[in-house]
């Protein structure tokens, strides 16, 4: 071999040790980052868990010690309901006595959904189909049965108090009175207060932002932290609500740039309104972050000292397989010397002003439906038969490269007219009987098309020029028909493409 050849060999040994070693460095350190995000996602996961192992705690605590709250907002209810059938004008109750003598707020919603009386005055004129669809349409069931319902806990909009809610419909169903009684300031509350459990995961965790607990209406559990959600969180926590699959969104918390997670909560103890709440968590990747930076860091002081042990083994091993490397300038399918024996072989003869060369060039035509139909382990075999087939068809010092795909090239030294006629006619017809004898070819018309460029004593060719110029011929073989040659007219005008065709 010769040395620049090593040399090449050196710098390829070099390049492909180094890309190796950035693989393996990117691999195992693509592997610590996507672990290091998992932890992450583990951790917020917990924290998911955690608040609802809370609201999971609370729920069973009201439903196996709290009966005496619904007992009294049954014979609320009862109360009322008879107060309705002796006097069904709401503008003759006294609601601020009702609601001292019975420790709950009372609302009259009409058929409308809309509340019109209450002992709570912000909340009247509240249109539940505007601010609640999916508690309006419950309504209307509940509407229809007259039955006594209660939920669990839930939220007071206007205070943002944790409350618990009681339905039942007049018996001419015109209104459904509504009782709400405050759980915030009692006692089971304050002693499993899965609020107060938020607020120490808030603190607790840098990543953590913020925690919410929201009710089917899109409203905060406690106290408000914000108006409402924005479109594109009311539609994750929609499709969060609905589907029981968790969302992520991307969004801003306090002009920052955060992501916005939302998971289901479906109670076993609750049967009511309540029984289904939707966790949203607030969290951010600076903690992430900075650990993976650190992470960087490792990575490129890792990569460096590869690149050195590296280039220090391409130096030996270029010594080593100089030889072997050899097959580097052959084609592994065919056999054929490859496109870069072809540039090397191509730019010598260039090189010898006192002879023309001749370059030809073929692809096979319809060669795209062999790979397609019969499969591309077919479509190698052929380009194998071919290959063997061109070189039984060559003699002297003519050799044939296979520069890719279905295209091939011939380098003709000592070139003529005549010469280039005579070996691309051979071809053509060898090729021919080539195609007819495989069966499996019928119907599928495939044959080659050829393109011819001679140089001239005069002229400056290069690789490039040359080949532009066969490859012009070649396609215009196939322009007329293909199963032919054609030759690159050197005396015509570049301009205007014109070919000097012999047919086959």
């Amino acid at each position: 071999m010769k040395k620049s050849f090593r040399l090449q060999l050196f710098f390829i040994m070099i390049v492909f040790a180094i890309v190796i070693a950035f693989t393996i460095a990117f691999i195992n350190q693509k592997r610590m980052t996507e672990q290091l995000i998992k932890n992450n996602q583990f951790q917020i996961e917990q924290i998911e868990e955690t608040v609802k192992y809370s609201l999971e705690t609370i729920d069973k605590v009201y439903y196996y010690f709290d009966e005496d709250t619904t007992l009294n907002m049954r014979m609320n209810m009862n109360s009322l309901m008879d107060l309705y059938e002796e006097n069904n004008s709401f503008k003759e109750w006294d609601f601020q006595r009702l609601k001292e003598s019975m420790g709950m707020d009372i609302y009259i919603i009409n058929k409308d959904n809309i509340i019109t009386h209450s002992s709570l005055k912000r909340d009247i004129g509240m249109d539940f189909d505007v601010c609640c669809s999916t508690l309006a349409s419950t309504l209307e069931d509940r509407r229809k049965t007259g039955e006594f319902y209660h939920d669990g806990i839930d939220i007071d909009q206007g205070s943002g108090e944790i409350t618990k809610y009681s339905y039942m419909a007049t018996k001419d169903q015109k209104y459904i009175i509504e009782l709400g009684y405050k759980l915030q300031s009692g006692m089971i509350f304050n002693e499993f207060n899965f609020l107060k459990v938020i607020n120490e995961l808030e603190t607790k965790y840098p990543s953590i932002d913020e925690i919410n607990v929201i009710n089917i209406g899109g409203i905060p559990l406690g106290e408000e932290k914000q108006k409402g959600l924005s479109a594109d969180r009311r539609q994750a926590f929609n499709n969060t609500l609905h589907t029981g699959v968790p969302s992520e969104i991307e969004g801003t918390w306090n002009n920052k740039n955060r992501t916005y997670r939302y998971v289901t909560y479906t109670s076993k103890y609750d049967e009511g309104l309540t029984k289904n709440k939707v966790i949203e968590i607030v969290y951010n990747e600076h903690q992430l972050e900075s650990v993976l930076q650190e992470n960087q860091k490792t990575f490129l002081i890792q990569l460096l000292l590869i690149s050195v042990v590296t280039v220090m083994l391409a130096l030996i091993l270029s010594k080593l397989v100089a030889k072997p490397m050899y097959m580097a300038f052959h084609d592994s399918l065919t056999g054929l010397k490859n496109r870069a024996a072809f540039e090397e072989r191509l730019s010598k003869e260039l090189k010898k002003s006192k002879e023309n060369t001749a370059l030809l060039m073929f692809d096979l035509d319809n060669f795209k439906l062999i790979n397609d139909q019969l499969g591309h382990d077919q479509g190698d075999q052929l380009l194998k038969l071919i290959a063997d087939t061109v070189k039984s068809s060559l003699s002297g010092d003519i050799t044939a490269y296979r520069l890719g795909g279905d295209e091939f090239a011939l380098i003709i030294p000592s070139a003529t007219n005549e010469k280039s006629v005579k070996i691309a006619s051979r071809i053509l017809q060898d090729l021919k009987e080539t195609f007819y004898s495989q069966q499996s070819l019928n119907g599928l018309d495939v044959t080659a098309s050829m393109g011819i460029a001679i140089t001239s004593s005069d002229s400056m060719e290069d690789i490039e020029s040359l080949y532009r110029k066969a490859d012009r011929a070649m396609y215009n073989s196939k322009v007329e028909g293909k199963n032919q040659f054609s030759f690159y007219n050197n005396d015509r005008n570049e301009e205007t493409n014109e070919y000097w065709r012999t047919i086959n």
